[in-house]
């Protein structure tokens, strides 16, 4: 498979507040380097990703969409982590269904003092979506740039 240098993938990357999200920032305070097409939006706990929220961000143009949560037993909610964990399985079978890689979408399980991991972690990320190329499937093209 050949690989399309000049393409730069969107990724969206729902990250909980508590520990994923403080390990982004553990990763820019050590100066860790991943891709800037990395957008993060913080949420207060994984488990408040709607998988209608996934859905809509690539309707919108993102080409991958990770989560990250703190890990299981971790959560600052007690269970979210484990409603997360649940959610995605389905959702993976709906993505299925409507042809969309099952590699474009993630859940991965950061801490707060895991700034390396975070950082290799969105870096193999998009290396990973890369490779498969541009988001065709659920486009919006009112949204794609002219």
């Amino acid at each position: 498979m050949q690989v399309n240098n000049d393409f730069q993938p969107v990724i969206v990357a729902f990250c909980c507040n508590w520990c994923s999200y403080a390990g982004a920032d553990l990763s820019g305070t050590n100066r860790l380097n991943y891709p800037a097409n990395v957008k993060i939006i913080r949420v207060p706990c994984s488990c408040r990703v709607n998988p209608m929220f996934i859905l809509r961000a690539f309707q919108k143009g993102a080409d991958g969409v990770i989560i990250c949560g703190c890990h299981p037993g971790d959560c600052h909610y007690t269970s979210g982590n484990y409603y997360t964990r649940r959610r995605i399985t389905l959702l993976y079978s709906m993505l299925d269904f409507l042809g969309i890689e099952r590699n474009r979408t993630r859940l991965e399980w950061v801490s707060a003092a895991e700034g390396a991991k975070f950082a290799a972690v969105m870096n193999s990320f998009v290396d990973e979506v890369k490779k498969l190329g541009p988001n065709r499937r659920l486009e919006d093209l009112r949204c794609r740039k002219q």
